[in-house]
């Protein structure tokens, strides 16, 4: 019996915000995967090491969170007045599929230096920050990074401190532009229903006011109080719970029948990475995962996400922009539990606190946000080869 050798791909492992994923240049991969299709989502699932049924990536790149199972690919952009064009995968863990359906906020921060160290932005400074404009091809939208520069690299080392990650690294400021608006910068639906907060009936289950918005990425935002919570879980609380993570499942794909996104419930669990399911509430004291106390004054509200099904670590990077978002426009459930809108709040999520700005605008009765604003961090953990069998 004949074996055929692995297959040696270049690609770089690298940490952005509080996820970590494999980077790869567009041009590396084999000339099948270079195109969207089956032999791309073949690959990339090999590289993760999915699907695994023992829920482990064991055999692959993959460390069995929402957070790990990620990938990247990247080229110099062909839009005018954008240097790179991204793309993102979020792999599921142990079924077959790529979703490429958003985008992930956090790695968006180690886009820019990834470009940088490829090649991909003409003009950086030898110090002070580089301008990388990225197009954020899952969902057609612009992110503007501002990386740090030192003595012609980027500078990844630094006193940042980001709640979710362990050891501080540089600061790389993020702007999400015109993250409510369509892939060709007109008025999207914001709140596809027409209301900033809505009734969802979730058969057997029962009814939820609910605020679903787009921006950063398809968002659904409920009341902790309503299901039973306080805002202040952690991960254990929810995570080791199945009747738990069944019940908010259910929720998050009614949710995403009433926003447009599916046309049945059923279509859910082929769409895990969109919408996010959320919820929130007023301001409160708690210990936060490395044992940090987080006071109710530190804080304007408490959110908790779910991601790929499970209760998040810390909060997704696009959360963060749809959280920003709600926080700025009078009478969601967001601005609601933070007591009035605001353009920049700071929440606490199960890691710790994270602040983020974005802008509002009402015309014609119609609500748009120009930018969301936060900061992350990022650096290279594992650069060279990654392998799969041929």
């Amino acid at each position: 019996m004949s074996h055929s050798p692995q297959i040696k791909i270049p690609a770089t492992y690298m940490r952005g915000g509080t996820s970590k994923g494999v980077f790869f240049r567009l041009q590396d991969l084999p000339r099948a995967a270079q195109v969207p299709g089956e032999a791309r989502d073949q690959l990339l699932l090999r590289v993760i090491g999915s699907p695994d049924p023992y829920g482990k990536q064991i055999d692959g790149m993959g460390g069995a969170t929402s957070s790990t199972s990620k990938t990247v690919i990247l080229a110099p952009s062909s839009r005018p007045g954008h240097d790179v064009d991204y793309l993102f995968g979020q792999v599921a863990i142990d079924q077959p599929f790529v979703d490429w359906s958003g985008n992930c906020g956090n790695l968006s921060a180690a886009v820019g230096s990834f470009a940088i160290a490829s090649g991909m932005v003409a003009t950086v400074p030898a110090d002070g920050k580089a301008l990388v404009r990225i197009w954020q091809a899952n969902i057609g939208k612009t992110i503007l990074a501002h990386v740090p520069m030192r003595a012609g690299a980027v500078q990844e080392t630094g006193d940042f401190e980001l709640d979710g990650v362990t050891f501080p690294a540089a600061e790389v400021q993020l702007e999400f532009m015109d993250p409510s608006a369509d892939e060709e910068g007109g008025a999207g639906a914001m709140f596809p229903t027409g209301q900033l907060v809505d009734l969802l009936d979730v058969p057997g289950i029962g009814r939820f006011a609910a605020t679903m918005i787009n921006a950063g990425i398809p968002t659904i935002f409920l009341n902790a109080a309503d299901l039973g919570y306080t805002g202040a879980e952690l991960q254990d609380a929810i995570n080791g719970n199945p009747q738990a993570l069944a019940r908010l499942e259910a929720i998050r794909a009614h949710g995403a029948v009433r926003m447009g996104l599916i046309d049945h419930v059923d279509q859910a669990a082929q769409r895990q990475h969109t919408p996010k399911l959320a919820f929130v509430a007023p301001p409160a004291g708690y210990t936060a995962a490395s044992g940090k106390q987080v006071a109710a004054n530190d804080i304007d509200l408490l959110v908790r996400a779910m991601s790929m099904g499970k209760l998040h670590h810390a909060m997704m990077g696009t959360a963060a922009v749809a959280i920003g978002a709600a926080a700025a426009i009078p009478g969601t459930l967001v601005s609601l539990a933070a007591g009035g809108a605001r353009e920049a709040v700071r929440f606490g999520h199960p890691s710790g606190t994270l602040r983020v700005g974005a802008a509002a605008l009402q015309a014609n009765g119609a609500w748009s946000v120009t930018k969301a604003v936060m900061s992350r961090s990022a650096r290279v953990l594992m650069e060279g080869w990654v392998r799969v069998p041929g």
